[in-house]
């Protein structure tokens, strides 16, 4: 859903405009390579020298300030920094969401910023949505610009993700389909669900996640999913892990349910766990 090819870009090279310190978390206006401005906040995690950064990228319908982001944020937290924000559209953002099309430039800018904090390993984690938008983001930075500007990411976390566009095969997704494509579906996201959305389709179709999957490795790739996610059935993860080829891993999570709402502290826990592992990893190797 855009105006425009733009969303095919992958980087960001305009610096946050505004940025508040504080003694525990900065918040800031990050400016993205269209021109949208988008709400960003940063916690240090427990050790402020910390060279990981963990990127949250949120569902549709979402937001920095959504008490199940908050959360994962917290937990994350306890292992490493990490910026929140809100996409186009969302919350306290410019812009009306593409769902998930021009996403791939605010997550850009995110990453961007936690580069510019010193951050020396970023892991992105995006939740359905939002990891839509992780894979697109990994496989078109590191098809662009192989892997060497600031916006390229250590590790990818993808949670309850689509495989494929247009997916109408659930009640909720036939439902989702409606808001974003009707004027009165729009006028509810808007008031209802706090959500602005691009009232044009998308043109060109972006990248769809499975065909990003392949684009992603070497970086380390971890998919995880709820076994009843009443959005997006199994076949999806296991679409988006058959397309890595042997390149990620594959969580299938038994009575999960779909994205932040449905992952628990333990299962945060150890998605942040996975994202330092991949990140000790990786040191090793350099």
């Amino acid at each position: 859903m855009t105006s425009g090819p733009a969303g095919q870009a992958a980087g960001s090279s305009v610096p946050p405009i505004t940025r508040t310190p504080s003694r525990v978390q900065r918040s800031a206006t990050l400016r993205t390579q269209d021109g949208v401005d988008i709400d960003a906040a940063y916690d240090p995690g427990p050790d402020p020298a910390g060279e990981l950064a963990i990127v949250l990228a949120h569902g549709f319908t979402g937001g920095l300030d959504r008490p199940h982001v908050r959360r994962a944020a917290g937990v994350f937290a306890q292992r490493a920094a990490v910026i929140t924000f809100s996409f186009r559209g969302h919350g306290a953002s410019g812009g009306l969401s593409t769902v998930g099309d021009r996403e791939v430039l605010d997550l850009a800018a995110a990453v961007e910023w936690a580069r510019s904090l010193g951050h020396a390993r970023v892991v992105t984690v995006g939740f359905s949505m939002g990891g839509s938008v992780v894979l697109r983001h990994a496989a078109l930075a590191g098809a662009a610009h192989g892997g060497r500007t600031e916006a390229r990411v250590d590790a990818v976390i993808a949670v309850s993700a689509p495989a494929r566009w247009f997916y109408r095969g659930t009640a909720p997704m036939r439902r989702l389909h409606w808001v974003v494509t009707r004027p009165l579906g729009r006028v509810v996201g808007r008031f209802g669900l706090r959500t602005r959305i691009h009232p044009h389709e998308w043109d060109p179709v972006p990248l769809s996640p499975v065909e990003s999957v392949p684009l992603i490795a070497p970086t380390p790739l971890l998919i995880v999913h709820g076994d009843r996610d009443p959005y997006f059935p199994v076949d999806h993860p296991r679409m988006l892990a058959a397309a890595a080829e042997g390149g990620a891993e594959l969580w299938l999570e038994e009575g999960m349910g779909h994205a932040e709402n449905a992952a628990d502290d333990a299962l945060l826990g150890r998605i942040a766990e996975w994202a330092t592992a991949s990140w000790t990893s990786a040191t090793a190797d350099t």
